[in-house]
């Protein structure tokens, strides 16, 4: 198998399971509405308001990966510490238990970046730290820099990731397999999508595991925008 017809197998297979679930539910509504009461039709409609979000991330995702080798980049001078807060916003909405602290050095330098892909690399991140703890942990942000490089940490409360899938996390459709991930909806693409932006950005993407949770680690060059965007923008 090619790793078109791989990619075509695997996409195939994430679309049906939310189409099959909307369908069914869809279904009994219409075959079942007046033998249903109240608190099922609320339930039912849930489940097909999550499983047609979980199609439109998918979609969303799979678009980014499609694009992703010939999207050019759009680079200026970015607040990070302010192009956070916005994701942040975003996040909480979605995941309203979690807590999330922002610890963020205010002598932060701008730097060169597509201010769109960085947050994207955020919602990413974030949504992943909160979908991989418990509800009402605490999900850390951490800016810092230092003479060359500015740090961006996401830390969450999560069981942790085991290190031998230390490079397995940020393959396309990759996920791991553990209690936990077995009841979590993913379609594997979000890291891969993360660490691709990272790098075409000229950054670098880690993670380690905390004496609870998981932090991952993104860092980005201090370059001035006039030093790089040529040889950036391009790639």
């Amino acid at each position: 198998m090619t790793n078109q017809d791989d990619f075509i197998s695997t996409v195939s297979h994430e679309l049906r399971t939310p189409l099959t679930s909307i369908r069914g539910f869809a279904q009994t509504m219409l075959a079942s509405w007046d033998k249903l009461d109240d608190d099922n039709k609320k339930k039912f409609l849930g489940i097909i308001e999550q499983q047609s979000n979980r199609l439109i991330n998918l979609v969303e995702n799979i678009l980014s990966v499609t694009k992703l080798p010939k999207d050019s980049l759009i680079l200026k001078n970015i607040d990070i510490n302010t192009s956070i807060n916005p994701v942040i916003q975003i996040v909480q909405q979605q995941y309203k238990t979690h807590k999330i602290a922002k610890i963020f050095d205010k002598s932060n330098p701008h730097a060169s970046l597509d201010l769109e892909k960085f947050q994207q690399i955020m919602i990413n991140l974030i949504e992943n730290a909160a979908k991989y703890s418990d509800d009402g942990s605490t999900i850390n942000i951490i800016t810092e820099h230092d003479d060359k490089n500015v740090y961006i940490k996401i830390q969450d409360e999560g069981i942790g990731i085991n290190e031998e899938f230390a490079e397995k996390i940020f393959e396309k459709f990759s996920r791991i397999d553990n209690p936990l991930t077995r009841k979590i909806q993913g379609s594997g693409l979000g890291l891969y999508i993360t660490k691709t932006l990272v790098e075409k950005m000229q950054g670098n993407i880690s993670f380690k595991n905390l004496t609870k949770g998981t932090e991952f680690q993104v860092k980005f060059p201090l370059y001035n925008i006039e030093e790089h965007v040529k040889c950036s923008v391009t790639q």
